[in-house]
């Protein structure tokens, strides 16, 4: 028997495949992997799956949002629609970004999903300290599906640079360097919690989670004590 994330994670590329499909058929072409990714929904199973963590953890089901438009108050800019939300008597419980990855051009988006990352969270701090989410401090979950392939685990050359980059960086792949993101805006309080998981996009293929402090059972169990916390709120 499957864990539950190895099920969502095949149906992740089962529906990209999907999505692919009906735009070809419809007679739209995207270049590369777009296709499969602009019909929107890919990451729908994986969706699924977290808000199940949530109503396992005690949240009624009309207190999880998941539908298209999701949209919180932000501090640089006006609003910011996040993949999953999760509300309990007027409060914030948690604010999920869900992304993903699929090569081949992964040195042009890494820098992208890092700016993306630390940006949605540090606007998010900076409107509750504002004041605009009330008293009790919301919850951030990151999710990241990397497609794994040799171009994204084999070492990549830094590129030149004004002066000596971190040397954690030395001598690492795109899924190091993502691992490397994940913990670090966890341990560093941008995000309360984090999933990093990878997969081949065969049917078959193998499924890594490279971090136990980033695997599905860490983040389900830091679900549970937010749940915690918020049901013994008054």
């Amino acid at each position: 028997m499957p864990e539950p994330f190895e099920s969502a994670i095949r149906a992740f590329w089962t529906g990209r495949d999907a999505q692919a499909e009906r735009q070809r058929l419809a007679g739209k072409t995207d270049a590369g992997t777009r296709g499969a990714v602009t019909g929107g929904g890919h990451l729908d199973p994986v969706r699924e799956l977290i808000a199940s963590v949530f109503l396992d953890a005690g949240f009624a089901a009309d207190s999880i949002s998941r539908s298209s438009g999701i949209v919180l108050p932000g501090y640089y800019r006006p609003t910011k629609q996040w993949d999953l939300v999760v509300t309990h008597n007027d409060r914030l419980v948690a604010a999920i970004e869900l992304k993903s990855q699929v090569g081949p051009s992964f040195g042009n988006n890494v820098n992208n999903r890092t700016g993306e990352a630390i940006g949605n969270a540090v606007d998010v701090w900076r409107a509750y300290e504002a004041g605009t989410f009330g008293s009790v401090r919301p919850w951030l979950g990151y999710v990241f599906v990397l497609h794994e392939t040799e171009r994204s685990t084999k070492p990549v050359k830094l590129p030149t640079s004004l002066f000596e980059p971190d040397p954690i960086f030395l001598n690492t792949s795109y899924k190091d360097r993502y691992r490397i993101l994940c913990d670090r805006l966890v341990k560093e309080r941008l995000y309360d919690a984090a999933w990093f998981v990878t997969s081949e996009a065969e049917p078959d293929g193998n499924i890594h989670e490279p971090d136990p402090g980033l695997s599905f059972a860490s983040f389900a169990a830091a679900v549970a004590g937010r749940a915690t916390y918020i049901q013994a709120l008054p």
